[in-house]
């Protein structure tokens, strides 16, 4: 083979074959084959691409089609014999028919909201919350220990009827560490989430799923259970963007529709399951319920579309509402 003329073949250079079949003896003259047209009409030009070449010969190989592939200076050129030139045309154009628009086109990206500022302000909203109740001259006349006392997710006092506790535990943390993990790490999450489907809409599924997550925990757990943190709110994030991607971009994952999932699964596996004081089954089922709201508000955003402005303020404030009514029914509890 040379440099201006390479062939390929069905035959390995160098094999030798002693087949005396009439048709393996004609096909072993190739002068007379024929090169196949590159938008399948006679007459037409013969040069292909490289890419072209290559897809086509896979077809023909997998056809069990006898061809070969010359390239020189003015492109690549597929050859079959004469009397099957017809039938290859044919065989080729149906495969480019069916596979014209594959892979299929990503799907329109939603304009995303311009609402970082708004999502950062609530980020520091809950910090400043943070250092208020670690005051010990107190805010309203009460000590550090009364706001982890009042708002930790007691599992037995939430079975009781203490409702609150689920979604008051959201807005309390241990120390600044701990804080400071949930704000950077689920920081990142919830700023990605509320530019997604708007700030109101965003938080409200976020205050959801951590409270129905520490619900779902307080359930399975000993009544001697306690837990603080807004973690269950921030793998609730996690699961809720795995399952809005997922139906995103379904028609383009195909076989890999799992890739959302395990990508999410990975992350709660190396985030959420380390540390002494960790809550493994708030983590798990604020993810859970994630997954669970995400797929149904991808059903809905589907035919609905994204809430408007009008209504991301009514969501913002009743979750605004749920979280104050909570903590005043926490007060006064006792």
């Amino acid at each position: 083979m040379n440099d201006k003329n390479r062939q390929i073949t069905g035959r390995e250079e160098g094999e030798t074959d002693t087949s005396t079949d009439p048709l393996e003896d004609r096909l072993l003259s190739q002068e007379e084959w024929r090169p196949l047209p590159a938008d399948f009409t006679p007459g037409s030009t013969v040069i292909l691409s490289e890419k072209q070449t290559r897809l086509w010969a896979l077809t023909l190989d997998a056809r069990n089609i006898p061809y070969r592939v010359e390239v020189d200076g003015d492109g690549w050129q597929i050859l079959v014999p004469p009397d099957i030139l017809a039938l290859t045309v044919e065989e080729l154009r149906i495969f480019e028919e069916k596979n014209r628009n594959w892979p299929p086109p990503l799907p329109p990206a939603a304009p995303e909201a311009d609402n970082l500022l708004i999502t950062l302000s609530v980020l520091l909203l809950i910090a400043i919350f943070h250092n208020l109740t670690r005051l010990d001259f107190g805010v309203l006349n009460l000590s550090t220990a009364d706001w982890i006392s009042y708002g930790n997710a007691d599992a037995g006092a939430i079975m009781s009827g203490q409702w609150w506790r689920a979604v008051t535990a959201l807005t309390l943390h241990a120390d600044g560490l701990h804080l400071l993990g949930n704000l950077t790490i689920g920081g990142f999450f919830i700023i990605f989430l509320c530019r997604t489907l708007g700030s109101g809409l965003g938080w409200s599924l976020l205050l959801a799923s951590g409270t129905l997550g520490n619900f779902l925990n307080a359930w399975v757990q000993s009544p001697r259970h306690h837990s603080v943190g807004a973690s269950t709110t921030v793998f609730g994030a996690v699961g809720l963007l795995a399952a809005i991607n997922l139906l995103d971009h379904q028609q383009n994952l195909r076989r890999r529709w799992y890739l959302p999932l395990a990508a999410a699964l990975a992350l709660l596996a190396l985030l959420g399951s380390e540390g002494e004081n960790t809550d493994i089954g708030a983590h798990l089922f604020g993810f859970g319920v994630g997954i669970g709201l995400g797929l149904a508000t991808s059903f809905l955003l589907i035919g609905k579309g994204r809430p408007g402005h009008g209504l991301n303020a009514l969501l913002a404030l009743a979750c605004l509402g749920l979280v104050s009514g909570a903590w005043w029914a926490a007060l006064h509890s006792f």
